[in-house]
Formats: C-alpha cells, structure tokens, sequence
C-alpha cells in the first residue's frame, strides 16, 4: 500500500485533521530524546491521532491486514527510540487522548487515557489528599501511558516502587484489533489473584504486544509533610555506605540521589548561585510522612551521615528544601556545561547495579571515559543502585560519536558485567535489544515467542525490546 493510498484509509477512520501524512508533519516523529536517533532517519508512512478505543481497534485491523508497523507514541520523551517507527508504519500519537475518567477516591484509584500527563494526574489527585507516587524526572511532560509502557520510576522508587506496583487494570488493543480488559472487567478491588496476570505482562512490553487505550492506577494518600538531608563526603565510598547505615537503622527514606564530583562540578559552572559544596559525592536524602515522623527520621539520617560525611544538613523549610533540591534538578541539562563545545547525550543513560556495587560501577565508568576519551557526568538513584551517566561530547566530530558509541557499548556490558541491567527505569527500546540474551539468557527466547503468540504477523512496534534474530544487531 503506498502513502497515498494509507491515507484514504486512514480518513476513513479518523477526521482529516487527525490523519497527518505531510512530510514535514512526519519528520516531526522521527525522533525522541535518544542519541541513536539524532544519526539515523526514522520517519513513519503516516501520524494519526487516536481518541477512542474503537479508532485504536480499527488502525490495528488495518494494519494487520497490510502487514503495517504500528508504533504506539506518548509524549516522545524517551531515550531509547522505543516510539519510533525504525521499519516504517503507523505511529499512534496517543498524546493528546488525555482525559481523566474517573477519581474514585472511596477505592483510591482513578482510571485514566494513555495521554494524561503525569504532572497533571497529581494536581487533580491533589484535591482528593491522593497521589500517584512514581515520579520521573519529566513529570511534565511524559505521558501515564509511556509510563505503563515503560515500567518508569523515578526519584522516589526507594519507597514507592516502579509504576507496576500500581497498576491494577488495563484496556488493551491487541494486534488483531480485539479490545481486552486485564485485571478484571468491572473490578475495582484493589486485590485480584484470579488468573493469569496479564497486566503485569503488558506492564514494561514498551508497545511490542499491544495498544494501551485505558489505565486503571491505585492512587495513595498525600503525605502531608516532608525533609530533606544533604551530606557532602570527601570520600567515595563512604556514600553508599552511609546509604547503608541508614537503612540498618530501620529508615526507609522516600528518595536517596546521589552527585559525585563530576556532577557537582557541572552544576556549578551551569548556575554558580546554587553553589554546591566542592566534594567527592554529595547525597541527598529525602523523607516524607507525618511530621513528628518526618523529623525524627530526618534528624536520625543527619546523626547516622554525620558519622562519615564532612558536613550535614537537616531541613523541612519548604525554601530550603526547593534549594538543595536545585542542583539535582539541573543535573541533567547542566552535564553538558564540562567543555564549551559539548552537548550532553542520552545513551548508557541508566544502567542499574547491585547496591553493593554502586562505589565500583561509579569508579569504573570514570576509568571507561577516561579509556575512550569522553567526559562522563554521574548521578542518580543511589538508593536503589540505579546509575544515571551523562557522555559529554561534540557532536560534530565524527571521531567523537564513534568513541561515544564505544564507551556506551562498555557501559552497558559492564552492568551486566557486575550483575546488573542496561536500564534501570528508561527500556529497552531499539538501543539495548542486542543485550538481550546477554542479560537474560534463554528467557530473552521465551519472551520473544510470547510476542509471536500475540502478534504473528510481527506488527506491533517490530524491532524493539527483545532480542534480534541471530542475538545482535537493531532487528
């Protein structure tokens, strides 16, 4: 079917103005925010725009019959191509299918479209005392149904978990265009053994096996108070111990970040007003409950860090806490500030490592920049082992991008290496599917024939998350 004649198939499904096939109109989805697509052309045959269940049903019945991809599309903030049409096809641009349905505050969950904003879902919990405790990053900007898609956490996963702990049902379309409701059709039970768990299945598949067009979350109350502790060490090693120490003492806080000096470094040429103090890592501890909880807590993490750090400091003033949290906010953006000429890339972005090997896996990913001749900024979820890396580099230099590719491929195997995974919280997507059976061994094989189980004809987002025919390789 050429283009042309797509379209007209397309427009008999959705109004014209939600079929977009102009080439500039394209373009505009032929990227996210990953590395590996700023060199490679990803443009899809046509956008469309979905806004019911039933749009999404008949896409899939027509692209199955043409042997169409079909690309599901959230806000395109990912890092790993995951929503890009590397084969051609369909993308559905489910973005602006945002409506929150219903709040059921009396079952504490609510029932949301794919293309609510995670932002947005916590403001209108907010008026309930409720909210949806997986935080990532980009909050504003990224979609409830990327972040089902994606299995994403965040900054507070320490405590509250990935977005799987709070999934309780979803609408899904599958490849044939059948319509499935998993978790049960009419339950609002907050538990449900019954069955095969076929939610958690779609949970983290990153659009290979479906189309999700509803989701039904599990909502929590609203802590009411919150504090932060920032410790400043001279040494390494004596962060993630401290890391240690406070969850001996029986403390679970709500997030534990971590900026080792490359970072700091970074955050103080980006804005020298938020003046972090010159240091080996910094850690930044935040607790959240009821208040007497909160600073008791609070207190008792500043006693135990105080035992190895160079200097504490407690705080619940909400100013006070909106400055310490500044620098670990930038860190992303500020990455880039190490040379004047470099850009900060999204690639080897994530790698999560066992606890215990947090201190090595830092140490070793300088040495690996240092070996391929690329600045390398780390940061993180040190409380859950979970490594951001930020590669600083010119992208106009050939010779740059290629080291680049050298030193993310390294990273990746050293994660696996040390027992780890490639990602942590951002997928797998087009970049990482040749770790596959690297990390996962003869399981990468089983969950490629449960793909082929529901989507034969292969055309559910083809060339992401398992691993490619002959185990390497962009399938």
């Amino acid at each position: 079917m050429d283009r042309q004649q797509l379209a007209a198939e397309l427009k008999k499904i959705f109004p014209a103005e939600r079929v977009l096939t102009g080439e500039l109109e394209r373009k505009v989805y032929s990227y996210d925010s990953s590395f590996y697509a700023r060199f490679h052309s990803f443009v899809p045959d046509a956008v469309v725009l979905p806004r019911a269940t039933g749009e999404v049903s008949a896409v899939m019945r027509l692209a199955l019959k043409h042997g169409l991809p079909v690309v599901p599309r959230g806000a395109g903030s990912g890092e790993t191509c995951g929503c890009l049409a590397v084969r051609g096809g369909i993308v559905l641009d489910l973005s602006s299918w945002d409506t929150i349905e219903e709040i059921d505050a009396a079952n504490m969950q609510v029932f949301a479209r794919p293309g609510v904003v995670h932002y947005n879902l916590n403001e209108s919990l907010a008026g309930y005392g409720l909210f949806f405790p997986p935080d990532p990053g980009s909050t504003r900007m990224c979609t409830i149904g990327g972040m089902v898609a994606n299995n994403s956490s965040g900054l507070r996963a320490v405590k509250y978990g990935a977005t799987e702990q709070y999934v309780l049902g979803l609408e899904v379309v599958l490849p044939d265009g059948r319509v499935i409701q998993t978790g049960g059709v009419n339950c609002r039970a907050v538990k449900n053994v019954s069955g095969l768990n076929l939610t958690k299945l779609f949970v983290g598949s990153e659009g290979v096996l479906g189309v999700i067009t509803r989701v039904r979350l599990r909502v929590w109350p609203r802590p009411v108070a919150r504090g932060i502790a920032m410790a400043v060490f001279a040494d390494l090693e004596e962060a993630p111990a401290t890391v240690l120490d406070v969850y001996r003492s029986g403390i679970l806080p709500s997030g534990i970040e971590i900026l080792d000096s490359s970072a700091i470094r970074a955050v103080n040429m980006y804005n020298p007003a938020i003046n972090l103090p010159e240091a080996e890592a910094i850690l930044l501890f935040e607790v959240d409950g009821n208040p007497a909880g909160v600073e008791w807590e609070g207190r008792k993490i500043a006693e135990i860090a105080g035992k190895r750090a160079v200097s504490v400091e407690w705080t619940t003033d909400r100013e006070r806490m909106a400055d310490l949290w500044r620098g670990r906010s930038v860190t992303a953006v500020a990455a880039a500030r190490l040379r004047p000429d470099g850009s900060r890339i999204f690639a080897g972005e994530d790698i999560s490592v066992p606890f215990s090997k947090v201190t090595e896996a830092l140490r070793r990913i300088k040495e690996l920049g240092r070996e391929h001749g690329v600045a390398v900024v780390n940061y993180g979820h040190i409380g859950d082992g979970n490594i951001h890396t930020a590669p600083v580099i010119n992208l106009e230099s050939r010779e740059e991008v290629e080291q680049a590719n050298r030193l993310v491929d390294a990273i990746h195997r050293l994660a696996i290496e040390m027992g780890g995974s490639t990602t942590g919280e951002h997928g797998v997507g087009a970049v990482r599917n040749q770790y596959a059976l690297d990390e996962h061994g003869e399981a990468a094989n089983v969950m490629r024939k449960l793909k082929q189980a529901l989507d034969p004809g292969n055309i559910m987002n083809p060339g992401k998350l398992l691993p490619p025919e002959g185990g390497s390789g962009n399938d």
